[in-house]
């Protein structure tokens, strides 16, 4: 029975010890699937921003892409440096290998055993490359390499800024949805009982109070639907932040300053080059080169220099092995000269022009692509600008007529459909503006995007 205790108690102590030298590893692994903390306060346009470009799971994965590939260079660059090794190798012979050795009078050849049945070799190697293609190819292109990484990472924060910042102006504009039909519910409610109360005292039939209960419900099924679309572009927003749609989040904004906001000089010229897009092709190109050059340098030499140092310890008893030391080194050049590869440099090189060819048409599609788009982000900021001021100027004039005609209604001048009539152009004026507003806004971001002048310091 103690044996069996004092088993199960060295086997405990084993795991107990293997947890420990494992906890560390454990301990980032779960530190690294706990999500961010969801902010609790109401968060800005920049606020959202920076919380996004700080947790959004895409920007970080190209910010380790980016530091994987510095890795991936400090690698390739490794190559350059002197590779020092040391080896080690015991042997022990059966039977001692023999050599004919042929006798000059007679002509006999006679068998002899040669060499001692215990041999040790302990040896130091290094090596240092002087000059190889494909270590040259790998410094040469450190840079664009580098430059291809971060500009990926450039590329995400620019997008994840352009979707965070319309994801926001899409849940004000739910949220503004569900204020008008508010006010409008709100509004309808006291027609409803003026109605109801005028058809009970016999003054007027009941199709007015009707006419009120139907646009009553029609406001409460809009009230809904912009209830639930709050939910569903939050959660959208939430997802581009990089937050649990699971954890609330609140948003705020001031209206004067997102008027004031969606004024963009329209007048700024557009150049292909601001554009990372570009930016990327265009690095892509200058790599096509490097790896062209490398497939036509491929039929020069490599040279390397080479250096061992041993120690040979060597005895027929293994007792005696290690009295005596015999050592030895030398050092040398080694030069690898391809003759005929069977044409593979040649295609190679052929196929790395028709891929640098392919690229040429790629920039010329960017740049087409980016006029496109430029285009086409500065009519939708045009025609949605217009109608923002149409629609500012609407909403004003509509609230003036709502104000007469209810007063007038109140007075017995107007009939409530007049009344109707006022109310609903004033909630449609509202909900033209809002809606106009936020287009504004979210193709001012795009016109910044195609323009390559979109703000990501944040």
């Amino acid at each position: 029975m103690s044996i069996v205790t004092n088993a199960v108690r060295v086997q405990g102590r084993r795991l107990a010890l293997f947890a420990c030298f494992l906890w560390p590893g454990l301990a980032g692994a779960q530190t690294a699937a706990t999500p961010p903390p969801a902010p609790t306060a109401p968060l800005t346009l920049p606020e959202c921003l920076h919380y996004a470009l700080v947790n959004q799971p895409l920007v970080q994965q190209a910010r380790l892409d980016e530091a994987s590939n510095e890795a991936d260079i400090r690698i390739a660059r490794a190559a350059w440096l002197p590779q020092i090794g040391v080896i080690g190798t015991t042997q022990h012979y059966f039977g001692l290998p023999f050599t004919v050795f042929p006798d000059a009078v007679t002509g006999i050849s006679t068998p002899r055993q040669l060499g001692v049945k215990n041999v040790t070799t302990l040896g130091l190697s290094g090596t240092q490359v002087i000059y190889n293609n494909d270590v040259n190819f790998a410094a040469r292109g450190a840079r664009y390499t580098r430059l291809a990484a971060g500009q990926n990472t450039l590329n995400t924060t620019i997008t994840t800024v352009s979707d965070v910042s319309k994801a926001f102006y899409t849940v004000l504009l739910s949220q503004r949805q569900f204020d008008v039909y508010q006010e409008d519910i709100t509004r309808l409610q006291r027609n409803l009982r003026d109605a109801k109360a005028r058809y009970d005292a016999g003054i007027v039939d009941k199709t007015d109070y009707l006419q009120a209960e139907i646009s009553l419900n029609n406001s409460l099924a809009g009230r809904k639907q912009a209830q639930e679309a709050i939910k569903a572009n939050t959660a959208n927003l939430q997802q581009l932040m990089g937050i649990s749609a699971e954890r609330p989040l609140q948003v705020q904004y001031d209206t004067l300053s997102l008027e004031q906001d969606a004024v963009v000089d329209t007048l700024e010229p557009l150049n292909p080059a601001s554009r990372i897009e570009y930016q990327q092709v265009l690095t892509q190109k200058s790599l096509q080169g490097l790896t062209i050059d490398y497939y036509r340098l491929g039929f020069l030499p490599s040279l390397s220099a080479f250096g061992n140092y041993n120690s040979v310890y060597q005895a027929n008893n293994f007792s005696d092995q290690y009295s005596q030391r015999f050592p030895n080194s030398y050092a040398g050049l080694q030069l690898g000269l391809p003759i005929f590869t069977g044409f593979r440099r040649t295609q190679n090189l052929r196929k790395a022009r028709i891929q640098d060819q392919r690229i040429d048409q790629d920039v010329l599609y960017a740049r087409n692509q980016i006029g496109a788009e430029y285009a086409a982000a500065l009519a939708n900021y045009k025609g949605y600008f217009n109608d923002y001021l149409v629609g500012k100027r609407n909403l004003e004039l509509s609230k003036e007529v709502y104000k007469v005609v209810d007063l007038q209604y109140r007075e017995g001048i107007k009939a409530y459909l007049d009344l109707l009539v006022a109310q609903t152009t004033l909630r449609t004026s509202q909900l033209n503006y809002y809606s106009a507003l936020f287009q504004v806004l979210s193709y001012k971001v795009e016109l910044q995007r195609t323009l390559g002048a979109l703000p990501t310091n944040y």
